[in-house]
């Protein structure tokens, strides 16, 4: 399972203030804290804090560098954000993200070939997010055409079926686990499948269960890499037990023990 750690973002306090501070120190911290509890990646976010978010991206992206050459999964719907960030960033790169609209494709995948990054395609497009299964992987099929005709290889393509708040949408994680299913069947090999799980539990109160038990559901059905808090370790156990019983990984009495120490 890929993980992209969510941490280094300025929605969170502790980013904010490194962010306003001029200090790097929390943000290397964070880094190295979701690297040990089992990030694979980790996602920058400026968030809504900085006057000059191309500035603080390049920032963020050289503070990390400084402490790991982990991939960075630079994310900004802003394009000069999201150059800034790709310009800084001199090791293994993730693009976060494009959307299915024309516009954003013409303009962020020849960025992945030009950056030699990987990159997620999100399942919008000029109407919004589709209410099927259908319709999301309507927009994949598209995103990843597009993809092969620019250069992109699909294995370093990750589509995101976009999950939206329980809460709000209640029907919305049955078609997202769907179409996470139909997009193992795009190509072979097929493109990852990510989603932003934090977005499913906005806003209710049982945050952690919600997210717990869709990220083992998504993994049984195909799943293979999540932006997420690998600081919540009960998440993590659920996906460590979920990839075992779908055969990932070999059973051990200390399977989760083994799986951190990899």
């Amino acid at each position: 399972m890929i993980v992209i750690g969510e941490r280094i973002n300025g929605m969170f306090k502790v980013i904010k203030e490194a962010i306003v501070n001029n200090d790097k120190k929390p943000v290397q911290d964070m880094a190295l804290k979701q690297i040990e509890a089992g990030a694979t990646m980790l996602d920058i976010n400026v968030g809504p804090t900085s006057a000059e978010p191309e500035k603080t991206m390049a920032w963020l992206v050289e503070a990390v560098q400084e402490v790991t050459d982990m991939t960075l999964s630079i994310d900004s719907p802003k394009f000069p954000v999201m150059q800034a960030g790709l310009e800084a960033c001199k090791n293994k790169k993730l693009i976060n993200s494009t959307t299915g609209k024309d516009e954003d494709l013409s303009r962020f995948m020849p960025l992945a070939v030009e950056h030699d990054a990987d990159i997620i395609g999100l399942t919008i497009d000029e109407n919004g997010v589709p209410n099927s299964a259908e319709g999301r992987s309507e927009i994949a099929l598209k995103i990843l055409a597009v993809a092969m005709e620019s250069g992109v290889d699909p294995t370093r393509l990750f589509i995101d079926p976009i999950v939206l708040p329980v809460k709000a949408d209640q029907k919305s994680p049955g078609f997202v686990l769907e179409a996470i299913k139909q997009f193992t069947m795009l190509c072979d090999p097929h493109p990852h499948i990510v989603v932003g799980l934090s977005n499913l539990s906005q806003t209710a109160i049982d945050r952690k269960i919600i997210n717990r038990t869709f990220l083992a559901m998504g993994i049984a059905n195909g799943l293979d890499a999540a932006i997420i808090d690998p600081l919540d370790t009960e998440l993590m156990d659920a996906m460590i037990t979920a990839e075992l019983l779908m055969n990932k990984t070999i059973y051990s009495d200390s399977f989760l023990k083994a799986y951190r120490s990899m």
